[in-house]
């Protein structure tokens, strides 16, 4: 279990506050705006109605004691850059910023964001790969160039083992875990056959995974 302080509750913040719930973290969620701060109030140890460019509050928070601190404002620029840079000033172990814009972006990480995520951006690259394809049924990016897809089974492997195949080695993927059923499997060895009604998990480069999937 973590300690999280997440500081703005608008429709991004509220998700986050539910599924950090979820996962029983400690969070206390901070907002200016009183109806935000009682959406949350069941979904977090302690909420408060606050400004966090307000730093001798934050500085009564103790950031420094949270394991991560969350600034999910979206929509006021200004305040999401110093309530950034307040953290990073104040000691917070670990920032993760959200951006409504790649400027915003660029600024957050000036400002001292460890780590800053740009949910528009990101959901709008998922949707065009994974709408834009045939055969990619989920897509989860790693990192730039290398992602884990979900792909329906290529009509050149059904009726083959993993072995046969040497998929590694002749189309420079790794195959992660198979889907029987809607049941995911991942216990791959050389004698898994591959039938053409189940889909694939295998982690690799766009590039080559185009060599044998149209996307």
């Amino acid at each position: 279990m973590k300690s999280i302080l997440l500081i703005g509750l608008g429709r991004y913040g509220r998700h986050v506050a539910r599924k950090l719930h979820a996962m029983h973290h400690e969070i206390l969620a901070i907002d200016k705006n009183e109806d935000l701060v009682n959406q949350v109030l069941a979904y977090t140890n302690n909420a408060l109605i606050a400004d966090t460019t307000d730093r001798h509050f934050l500085e009564s928070l103790g950031v420094s004691n949270f394991d991560t601190c969350i600034v999910a404002i979206g929509d006021d620029f200004q305040s999401s850059l110093e309530t950034t840079l307040q953290l990073r000033e104040l000691g917070a172990r670990y920032i993760v910023a959200r951006a409504s814009s790649s400027i915003h972006e660029r600024f957050l990480r000036r400002n001292g964001a460890d780590e800053v995520v740009y949910p528009e951006k990101q959901l709008a690259l998922w949707t065009a790969i994974r709408y834009g394809s045939n055969h990619l049924l989920d897509y989860f990016e790693l990192s730039p160039g290398y992602a884990v897809y979900e792909i329906s089974m290529p009509a050149v492997w059904a009726g083959h083992t993993i072995g046969e195949l040497d998929i590694r080695r002749n189309y420079h993927v790794n195959v992660l875990g198979i889907k029987v059923g809607g049941s995911l499997t991942v216990e791959i060895t050389p004698q898994t056959m591959l039938r053409a009604e189940d889909s694939i998990l295998v982690l690799g480069k766009q590039e080559d995974m185009e060599r044998f999937v149209k996307f």
